[in-house]
């Protein structure tokens, strides 16, 4: 019998100075005051691993005994640790559709959740839910995001992203909402162009949806299986803002592969303008069209040679979002130095799974007017250790007899400060 992994909440913010931790990263104030103006809540972020995603890569699990790898055995396992943790909204990434209307969600409504689910596209059997429970929050907006998109040849992948709106459920009912995202971006690490395209799309229709009348913005939270580790270019751009990719190799956006030998270089612009995102990651206002000229009008074919020079100058390779994201996981242990994993299969033992949360209003990109007014602020409370490939490996690794998905689950407790 393999035994047990034991994992322990790592409070961050502490009432009592001397049990205090400060957890290596520098975003996280240590302490928070005790208010009567908060909200607080959790959120868990899982990769539970498709039953047909584990069948069409069984080379990845010669590690496991076969009895361990049934659907029959891995769901009350999986089922058992969401009961356990009992958040207040799950990110699930790798929700295999007909198990989702048979069992998955049916389990999650009795345990008192809502669900709301997008399936990828091209009749892939799997998809990205988001649940939360009633008891804390209403719904209010919906908004899938397909990446595949027939008209951009780039965007030939149906990996999607599912963005909600959720009112927090307060007795003086007056709150922030908060946009919770989810997404399981392309895993092929030769694809960086894609990845990062993919990205924007799903930062694009965050800032949509947590745009609020007034030029402020409600708290987010992004969660996911982002297959990208900490530190490379896709990771920093989420964490920093912006990103210089010129001259970038098309297979080091992810940091998954270290040889770039023989790779493209990635284009500029990475993505077309008919996609109708900016640099800036947010959806563009479609130009008005021009009114037509005649042919013999020198001066206004002039004018549109000077537009077409004017444009080539504007393209940039400097990607942007107006959001500042802090993971809530610091990637390695602050005493030895060793990374932590999300994943751990017979190939490797990676972190490619985040929750990224908004800090409070600050100079996101080191330029005047890039600032970005938040209304509330999300503070980190305590987040679930993670583990080291040493730690995993001796209970076999993962999946095992008390982890059914390859991947381990992400969880935070928050404070909203009304």
């Amino acid at each position: 019998m393999e035994g047990t992994i034991k994992r322990h909440w790592e409070y961050i913010c502490s009432h009592n100075k001397e049990n205090t931790k400060i957890l290596g990263d520098e975003n996280v104030d240590p302490i928070c005051e005790d208010s009567e103006n908060k909200f607080d809540f959790s959120v868990m972020s899982y990769n539970i691993l498709s039953q047909n995603l584990l069948e069409d890569n069984s080379h990845l699990y010669r590690h496991c005994r076969r009895p361990l790898l049934h659907w029959s055995f891995r769901f009350p396992n999986i089922l058992k640790e969401i009961k356990h943790y009992d958040a207040d909204v799950l990110c699930l990434q790798e929700v295999q559709e007909d198990h989702y209307g048979t069992e998955i969600r049916p389990s999650l409504e009795s345990l008192g959740y809502h669900c709301e689910y997008k399936n990828r596209t091209g009749r892939k059997p799997d998809g990205c839910a988001i649940c939360f429970k009633h008891s804390k929050f209403s719904l209010l907006s919906v908004n899938p995001v397909e990446f595949y998109r027939p008209d951009v040849p780039l965007l030939d992948r149906d990996n999607v992203g599912l963005v909600l709106l959720l009112q927090p459920k307060i007795p003086s009912g007056d709150s922030p909402a908060i946009c919770v995202a989810n997404t399981h971006l392309l895993y092929n690490p030769r694809r960086g162009d894609i990845k990062l395209t993919q990205l924007a799309m799903l930062l694009a229709e965050i800032s949509s949806v947590a745009h609020q009348k007034n030029g402020s913005f409600h708290p987010i939270i992004m969660c996911g299986d982002f297959n990208s580790v900490p530190g490379s270019p896709l990771y920093s751009f989420i964490k920093d803002g912006k990103l210089n990719y010129e001259g970038l190799a098309i297979g080091k956006v992810s940091g998954q592969e270290q040889s770039s030998r023989g790779q493209r270089i990635l284009s500029i612009p990475i993505w077309p303008p008919n996609l109708g995102i900016s640099q800036n990651c947010v959806y563009e206002v479609q130009q008005v069209p021009k009114v037509e000229k005649t042919d013999s009008d020198p001066t206004q074919t002039q004018l549109d040679k000077t537009e077409v020079l004017e444009t080539a100058e504007k393209l940039s390779s400097h990607l942007q979002h107006h959001f500042s994201l802090s993971s809530v996981y610091s990637h390695y242990f602050p005493d030895t130095g060793i990374p932590e994993v999300t994943t751990c299969h017979s190939r490797n033992a990676i972190t490619v799974d985040y929750i990224f949360y908004s800090g409070e209003k600050k100079d996101v990109a080191g330029e005047p007017g890039t600032e970005v007014a938040l209304v509330g602020g999300l503070k980190l409370l305590a987040r679930l250790s993670l583990l080291t490939e040493e730690d995993l490996w001796t209970v076999n690794g993962l999946p095992n007899e008390n982890n059914s998905s390859d991947h381990l689950p992400l969880l935070a407790k928050f404070r909203l400060e009304l």
